[in-house]
Parts: structure tokens; C-alpha cells; sequence
């Protein structure tokens, strides 16, 4: 290792600046980004706006300062305004600053928190949703109320969603519709009704009004597109057959609104769809199989003849145009990298990116994606630390049906590390998502390479990315065809040389699913941390915020619960075969994999086996505490997750007596 390089620590995750929001307009080639850190005294974040020219022509300029969190920038369509959120007034509310500096001025003041708002086409008004406090005991009708309920009182279930991971409980709020004049600060409400609106978008005649709204009754977790007109009036329904329905956006001709969306209720792959803005047909757009990165903003072209696109392929995202309606493709940024957010202004586009051997970082390119370049380095601390090598490897596995196919796995490792190695087994959450490659969500994994770790973050089979059946095969076989393929994969790396016995497993949401399965059915791992975990199918069904629509389709692809088929495939089913020493790591407040899913396996761990076990629950954490979370909690975790695997990785288990295993790590009575 270069003598110049330091070693990453895990207190590096509080020196990382991530862009959570880029926005750019037509009218000049400047993007505004909202930068976000580590304010360490708060134990929170900060997030600041800043302008990045694209054209080479000046140098990045901080535009907002202070102890707020300033976030979703918005350009007003002349290029002369500035809007954003900011909680600096207490809940988040809407401000406009202009680009050259000065006061940001408050334009909105309503009684509940702004989540989202867009630019009127002429620049006057703005579209927005904000939060209105109801009266759950109402059971629907219209109850708005002056302030929040108290907190104390009793929280009464009426329909579902009754909670979601991250807010609590829902039925004292409602996220409703709105337009308010910039300058006059009147505001109109649009929407009412038990729903909530996610999101919205202009027509470009600014007349109408398209927005995704939640519906009504017992089961109210599905989303369809409506239309109305910009006074609240003429409301209509304009998708039925989609029941997840997201970031629609008008063509600049008006014909067409483009949206993400799927099929299924409980289905994660999102495709393209078009719907005819007159409320004629819908189709989709360029084939099943294409992938839409979640919450990404679609693009039109300025002609309405393509949308531009962030597309999930092969485990990398990447930047498409995609001709409308014919569904030609054809991409404008890729790489061993995956891209976030783009913003298009007049001559340039703007996108940020990360892999696993580089820190996101702001780029700049020309429309159809060359000439590109570096504009903003915002984390140039880790160049001075351990270089790191990040390939995408394809291996040869079973694939669950006595036939082989091949899967592939990112490898991560220091650059000028040699074989064999320790090696810690990162599996992605979903089971239908593919492995991230940012280090806000893996910051043990530097950490770990630079003491000599090799980091494997697969993408077996049931992984999105690579099309319909591959991660529908897994529906009805979780655990029992992934983790041959995991198995399959170590097994490679140790006959190569790159890997030696010491291996570990980790893994959040369904990767703690599959942690804890791995510890069950195989003595494969010295060691295993297992994060916000699924652990009984059975009652993650009736406990989770998701697990009602979610679980039936990934057991069996119906829309109820197969018991048989979820005590079959609980970890819990297994786990008092367990003997590898296992971490538990859970967000006390974690609504989508509730507590009681670790709480369940920790008490079968400590009860039922002599394997050496820990649980840590961190209060007020969701389902995103590691990742997310206040960076007291995360700084805790991590190095909890590192101490662990670290110390147990080097005791062999059950030292001393037979191991039951096949010869490769499996079991041999595992399937």
C-alpha cells in the first residue's frame, strides 16, 4: 500500500457531501444542486444550494449558508428565480433567492410542511403539495384541523396504509394539492378527500394539471394518474390498469404525459408508460424490460419526440433517450458507474455518479452525452485515501432448476491487494433491486478493503436489472435459490485464490433476510451482521407498512398471503440449526421490517443454539437508520458491523468438532 495513502476509517462517512437534489432550465447552462453533510455537533444534516456552471465559464458558488436544511432547488423557467425548501422557518416551506446572491425571501405559510412544488410555465405560480392535518376519528371526510393531534392520542386504523416507514402513522395527515401566487402569496387548494397526492406537473399551456394521488378505501396503498384543471376544476381519473403510478411529466406539445408505473401490486420494477393527455389510450413505452430507476424525473425533449430516461441495466444505471412513441433507444452517459440524478439546461446536461472505487462526484456533458467532464469534486478526501479496484465479475452458478446460468457479482477490493483474502458477502435489499454502489450505504466497505478485505456485492438470481424473468424467478424460492448462487460464487473466488475461509455475510432488508437464512441452511459464514431484517414471512405479512401487497406477490405473484409457502421460506423455520456468530443491527422505529422481526431471531439465537449473538436496537431509527439515520446512530453501526466481522471472521466455526458440511459450505441436508 502507498506509504502517501491512509487507511479509511468509519469516521469518514461524516466527511462524505452527497447532492440530493440537481436542476437545471433552457435558459442558461448553469445547474443548482442542493449539497448535503454531516453536522456532527447537531447529530443531523445540512444541506446548502449551490451553482455549478456547466460551460466551463467560472468556478462552483455557494449560494445559501446557515445551520438549515435547503433542499429541491428549482429555476424558475426565465433563469432569474431560484425556489427551494427550507425547514429554516421550523416546517419546510418554500423560499426564493435570486441566483446572484442576497436574502432568500419565504413565499409560502402553510400550516403543514411543503413536501414537493414545480414552477408555473409563465414563472408566476407554483404547483405544490403540502401536508394538512385531519381527523383520523372522521374516517375520511373533510376534518382539516389548525394544528397537529397530539402525539399521545389514540391512533385509530381504518383503512391501509394505516403507517409508513419513516412517518408513523398516517391517518392524521393528508398530502394535498395546491397553487400559490409567487408574488401575492395566495393559495389555492386543488384536492380533497382521504388521499395523498405524490406527485404533480404542468401542462405547458399551464392550464392543467396532472398529478399521481393515492386511492380511496380499505385498501388505499395503489396510485393512478388524474387530471384537473389549474382552478380545481374537472377532476378525472386518467390510468386505471397501473397500480403504481409515479413522475409524470406533459410533452411540451401537450399530447402526451409520460409516467412510471407497473402492472402488479407489490412489484418493485417500474416500466415506461405513455398515456394520451385527452385521456385515451396508454401504452408502454420501449418494452417490458425496460427498467426505470426509482424516483428518477423523466425528461422530455423539447420537440416531444423522446423522453430522456435513467435506466437500471445490468446492475448499472445509466442515461437513455428514448424516441417516443417507437421506443427506439439509444445511451447518452453509461459506465461501470451508476448515474443519479440529470438535469438538462440549455446546451449541457448536468448528472452526479459514483462507483465502487470513486466518490460521487458532479459531471457535465454535452446534450447527446460527449465531451463529458468532471465539474464538481465535492469528497476530495477520498483521494487521499486507500486506492480501491471495483470490477463487475460474471460466475457460473446453479440456477435453482439443475441447470447452471450465469449471475454477476461487483467485486471491491484495495487496488493493489493480493489473494487470498477475508471476504464479507454484501447482499441488496428488494429481493427485486440490484447491488448500490454508494458508499452512503456502504461505508464498511473501504474500510474494510483497506485491512485487506475483498467486498462481493452479487446480483443473483431475483435481482432487477436484468429483466422480468430473472427477477421473477425467484417469487416462491426466496433463499433457496440465491444463496446456491452466493455459495457458488465464494466457492469461485477461493478456487481463484482471491478468497480464503474467512468469510462473512451481511446484509439489510431482504439482504438480512438472507443473512439470516444463510446462518440456517449452511455453515458457509464465520460470521454474519444482520440488518433490519425479514426474518418471519408470516408475520412481516401483518406487521410491516408494505408487507400486505408486497409479500403476497413475492411469494407467489397473488394478491393474498400463502402461509404455507412463507413458514417454508422463514428464516426462523431454520434457525436453531445456527452456529455462526451473528450481529443484529435495527431501527427500533423501522416500520418496514418491524422489530419484531429481530427481536424474533435474536431470542431463537440466544435460546435455541450456542452460537454467539448481539442485538442493537437504536431509538427513533427507520428502516433506513444505517443509511440515513443520525450519524451517532450510523457511526455506531458501522463500527459495530466492522468489530464484528472482523473479530469473529478469524475463529473457525465449532473449532474442535465435526463441521456438517457438504465439503463446499453447504449443509448436507440444506436444499
Amino acid at each position: 500500500m502507498p506509504t502517501s495513502n491512509k487507511p479509511f476509517e468509519v469516521e469518514d462517512l461524516c466527511l462524505e457531501q452527497r447532492v440530493d437534489e440537481l436542476h437545471a432550465v433552457a435558459a442558461l447552462d448553469v445547474a443548482v444542486c442542493a449539497v448535503k453533510r454531516v453536522e456532527r455537533g447537531a447529530d443531523g444534516y445540512r444541506s446548502a444550494l449551490w451553482l455549478y456552471p456547466l460551460d466551463g465559464g467560472g468556478e462552483p458558488r455557494q449560494l445559501t449558508a446557515g445551520s438549515s436544511q435547503d433542499k429541491q432547488p428549482r429555476w424558475s423557467p426565465d433563469g432569474r428565480r431560484i425556489a427551494f425548501l427550507s425547514d429554516r422557518a421550523g416546517l419546510n416551506q418554500v423560499f426564493v433567492i435570486a441566483p446572484d446572491g442576497g436574502e432568500a425571501r419565504q413565499v409560502s405559510w402553510f400550516k403543514g410542511a411543503v413536501t414537493a412544488f414545480e414552477w408555473s410555465p409563465d414563472g408566476r405560480t407554483l404547483l405544490l403539495t403540502s401536508i394538512v392535518n385531519v381527523d383520523p376519528e372522521a374516517r375520511g371526510a373533510p376534518s382539516e384541523l389548525d394544528e397537529p393531534r397530539d402525539a399521545d392520542a389514540p391512533e385509530v386504523a381504518w383503512r391501509l396504509p394505516f403507517k409508513m416507514d419513516g412517518v408513523g402513522y398516517l391517518l392524521a395527515q393528508q398530502i394535498h394539492l395546491f397553487t400559490l401566487d409567487v408574488e401575492t402569496g395566495e393559495d389555492r387548494r386543488l384536492t380533497e378527500g382521504a388521499f395523498e397526492v405524490r406527485a404533480a406537473a404542468w401542462s405547458p399551456d399551464g392550464r392543467r394539471i396532472v398529478f399521481s394521488r393515492t386511492r380511496e378505501g380499505r385498501l388505499a396503498h395503489a396510485t393512478d394518474l388524474w387530471i384537473i384543471d389549474a382552478d380545481g376544476g374537472h377532476s378525472r381519473r386518467l390510468t386505471r390498469e397501473q397500480p403504481n403510478t409515479g413522475s409524470p411529466q406533459w410533452s411540451p406539445d401537450g399530447r402526451w404525459i409520460a409516467f412510471s408505473g407497473n402492472c402488479h401490486e407489490g412489484d418493485a420494477q417500474l416500466q415506461l408508460w405513455l398515456a394520451e393527455a385527452d385521456g385515451g389510450r396508454t401504452q408502454r413505452l420501449g418494452g417490458a424490460d425496460i427498467e426505470v430507476v426509482p424516483s428518477s424525473p423523466l425528461s422530455w425533449s423539447a420537440d416531444s419526440t423522446a423522453l430522456h430516461v435513467l435506466v437500471a441495466q445490468r446492475g448499472r444505471q445509466h442515461l437513455e433517450r428514448i424516441a417516443v412513441p417507437g421506443g427506439q433507444r439509444r445511451t447518452l452517459v453509461d459506465g461501470e458507474r451508476q448515474v443519479g440524478a440529470v438535469a438538462f439546461a440549455r446546451s449541457r446536461l448536468a448528472f452526479f455518479a459514483e462507483s465502487g472505487e470513486a466518490p460521487l462526484a458532479l459531471h457535465a456533458a454535452d446534450l447527446d452525452g460527449g465531451h463529458e467532464r468532471c465539474i464538481g469534486e465535492l469528497n476530495a478526501w477520498w483521494f487521499e485515501r486507500t486506492p480501491l479496484s471495483a470490477c463487475m465479475r460474471r460466475f457460473e452458478v446453479p440456477d435453482g432448476r439443475g441447470g447452471t446460468e450465469e449471475v454477476e457479482a461487483w467485486l471491491i477490493r484495495a487496488r493493489d491487494s493480493q489473494g487470498p483474502m477475508p471476504v464479507l458477502v454484501d447482499v441488496h435489499g428488494g429481493p427485486a433491486s440490484y447491488a448500490d454502489l454508494t458508499f452512503q450505504n456502504h461505508p464498511f466497505w473501504p474500510v474494510l478493503c483497506s485491512r485487506g478485505w475483498l467486498m462481493v456485492a452479487p446480483n443473483t438470481v431475483g435481482s432487477s436489472s436484468y429483466g422480468r424473468d430473472f427477477a421473477g424467478r425467484l417469487r416462491g424460492h426466496w433463499g433457496e435459490y440465491d444463496l446456491a448462487q452466493i455459495l457458488a460464487i465464494v466457492e469461485a473466488l477461493q478456487r481463484e485464490g482471491l478468497a480464503d475461509a474467512r468469510v462473512a455475510i451481511t446484509g439489510s432488508s431482504y439482504g438480512g433476510y438472507m443473512a439470516a437464512w444463510a446462518i440456517g441452511h449452511c455453515d458457509a459464514f464465520r460470521a454474519a451482521v444482520v440488518c433490519a431484517p425479514v426474518t418471519n414471512l408470516e408475520t412481516h405479512y401483518g406487521t410491516s407498512d408494505s408487507g400486505y401487497y408486497s409479500d403476497p406477490y413475492d411469494m407467489c405473484g397473488t394478491p393474498r398471503i400463502d402461509r404455507q409457502t412463507s413458514r417454508r421460506l422463514s428464516p426462523m423455520t431454520d434457525v436453531d440449526r445456527a452456529r455462526t456468530p451473528t450481529l443484529i443491527l435495527q431501527g427500533k422505529e423501522d416500520e418496514r421490517c418491524p422489530k419484531c422481526q429481530s427481536e424474533e431471531l435474536f431470542v431463537s439465537l440466544m435460546c435455541a443454539t450456542e452460537a454467539p449473538c448481539e442485538m442493537v436496537l437504536y431509538p427513533g431509527g427507520d428502516h433506513h437508520v444505517l443509511k440515513e439515520g443520525k450519524p451517532s446512530h450510523r457511526l455506531d453501526g458501522i463500527n459495530r458491523l466492522v468489530d464484528w466481522v472482523t473479530r469473529w471472521v478469524e475463529v473457525p466455526l465449532g473449532e474442535g468438532e465435526p463441521r456438517r458440511s457438504d465439503g463446499g459450505g453447504r449443509r448436507s441436508d440444506a436444499p
